[in-house]
């Protein structure tokens, strides 16, 4: 790895380019090209940068609460790379100097071995509070990106989704709402129920709400092939309005979440409750919505997460077609009931989102819910990620039997 000499520095009137490094070319390879320095030097910048040392709190470059700060970038072929900041090589250029554990500030790496953030489609910050856990995350990164070669680029696309959705509700940025609708089975433009559930940030404050509000003009409707729980509400107290009611409080809720910031509408299943939207018995203000999550952080607009797709791409699935609601939040540790209440369905899909992306990065967080339980390939036997889950794991008629009986339970044996 060669080292900035004096054709790397920067003219008089330009501006120096920041980006990153990989952690791999840092750690091994930048303290091999510092030929200028001596044994003792050499030494010190390794033991600066040594798994145990970067984590300790008393690291020059430890964060606030403990820990190291690192950051994953996103290869436009979907692979990640866990990387330095150039700002962070340069202070530890400064610090060992400054401390006299370098009679010269050591050369910098080359320049053309810099990552600008134009190159990559992601990037974000993780936080190790420990060498063993350093080492572990790096090695669930390699063999991801071995495992990713040659995936679908839809489920390249989900998991960018997730990243960048990740890195919004992690900052604390614009305003998250969850909605359902229920409409009669038998004709789907009578609406029956509306459900939200909504979280937003105040001064760094948490703000939460949700609510369950039924069409008094259609108490009358019954579905036949759908369960019946509106007046099953879990989470509160539903609220009876007449259509126009309806109509307007929906509209409201949307105008009122998107001014000054960027909306992020959460639905399981997007397709049917957009339609409902932007019916004539709705007509939300939502034009221009999207289902690309930007790189960076907008100031307005309306953009579209699903949770099928955020669970997608956890479980490393390119297909979503049997990801109903009860399957993602059983294996997310939730107990749904009264599900195809809209108001249940509305909270239950703010859970499942919040629990996806205010946790770890997608493969780091795969591996802690499912260790070891990844398969190396993925449908038709292609490569993949994807977790190899138990019947009993996603069927709620079977899970509370066959989970502690299994096989036994499965051959009819449990008491009736």
């Amino acid at each position: 790895m060669p080292v900035a000499t004096s054709d790397d520095t920067a003219p008089e009137g330009y501006t120096t380019v920041h980006g990153y490094y990989r952690f791999t070319d840092i750690f091994y390879e930048w303290s091999r090209a510092l030929t200028d320095c001596d044994l003792q030097e050499v030494r010190n910048v390794k033991a600066f940068i040594a798994y145990d040392a970067i984590v300790d709190p008393e690291h020059p470059l430890a964060v606030e609460d403990g820990g190291f700060k690192m950051y994953l970038g996103t290869l436009p072929n979907g692979e990640k790379r866990l990387m330095f900041s150039s700002a962070q090589i340069e202070y530890i250029q400064y610090w060992l100097h400054a401390m006299k554990l370098t009679r010269e500030p050591i050369a910098l790496p080359s320049s053309e071995y810099l990552i600008q953030e134009k190159d990559l489609q992601h990037v974000s910050s993780v936080v190790y509070k420990s060498g063993q856990e350093f080492k572990k995350a790096q090695k669930v990164l390699e063999k991801n990106n071995k495992k990713l070669k040659g995936t679908s680029t839809l489920l390249g696309t989900r998991r960018l989704n997730f990243d960048r959705a990740r890195s919004f509700w992690l900052d604390k940025r614009g305003a998250w709402l969850a909605i359902d609708f229920e409409d009669w089975d038998r004709e789907h433009t009578v609406l029956l129920e509306f459900g939200y559930s909504w979280v937003q940030w105040r001064d760094g404050q948490k703000i939460e709400d949700r609510g369950h509000l039924i069409v008094k003009e259609h108490k009358k409707y019954f579905n036949t092939y759908v369960p019946n729980y509106r007046e099953h509400y879990n989470f509160g107290t539903s609220e009876e309005v007449s259509r126009a009611e309806f109509k307007q409080k929906i509209n409201d809720l949307i105008t009122d979440l998107s001014q000054d910031q960027p909306l992020f509408l959460i639905f399981h299943d997007y397709r049917g409750d957009i339609e409902h939207l932007q019916s004539k018995a709705i007509q939300a203000p939502i034009s221009g919505f999207t289902t690309v999550i930007p790189e960076l952080v907008p100031s307005r607009g309306i953009f579209v997460l699903d949770t099928r797709e955020l669970f997608s791409a956890l479980e490393g699935e390119s297909f979503v077609n049997h990801s109903k609601l009860e399957r993602v939040c059983r294996l997310l540790g939730f107990k749904p009931e009264y599900l195809h209440n809209a108001g249940n369905d509305a909270h239950y899909t703010m859970l499942v989102a919040a629990e996806m992306i205010s946790n770890e990065e997608v493969d780091t967080q795969r591996e802690r819910r499912w260790p070891g339980r990844t398969s190396t390939t993925g449908v038709g036997g292609g490569p993949g990620v994807r977790v190899q889950f138990n019947q009993w794991e996603e069927e709620s008629d079977i899970s509370d039997t066959e989970g502690i009986l299994g096989g036994w339970a499965r051959a009819g044996n449990v008491p009736t």
